[in-house]
C-alpha cells in the first residue's frame, strides 16, 4: 500500500493525523537536515501502522511524499 504523506519538520509534538485512508500528515520535532526528520517519519509512521516494513518512495527532499507499507 501507498500513502500520500505531508511533513511537517520542526513541529512541537510527533504525530500522526489521518486525513483520509491514503493522506496522512506527519509532525515531528527533528529538523530536515542529513535525513533526520525522514527517520523520524518512517519511525512514527511504523508505530502508527505496527509494521517495521515501511519505506519512502519520493519526496526524500521535499514536505510532500509517497510512502510504501508493507
Amino acid at each position: 500500500m501507498r500513502i500520500n504523506v505531508k511533513a511537517k519538520p520542526n513541529s512541537n509534538e510527533n504525530k500522526v493525523e489521518k486525513i483520509d485512508d491514503l493522506n496522512f500528515v506527519v509532525s515531528v520535532k527533528d529538523p530536515p537536515v542529513q535525513g533526520r526528520a525522514n527517520r523520524a517519519i518512517v519511525k512514527l509512521l511504523s508505530e502508527y501502522f505496527h509494521t517495521l516494513n515501511i519505506r519512502i518512495v519520493s519526496g526524500h527532499i521535499s514536505r510532500q511524499k509517497i510512502v510504501e507499507i508493507k
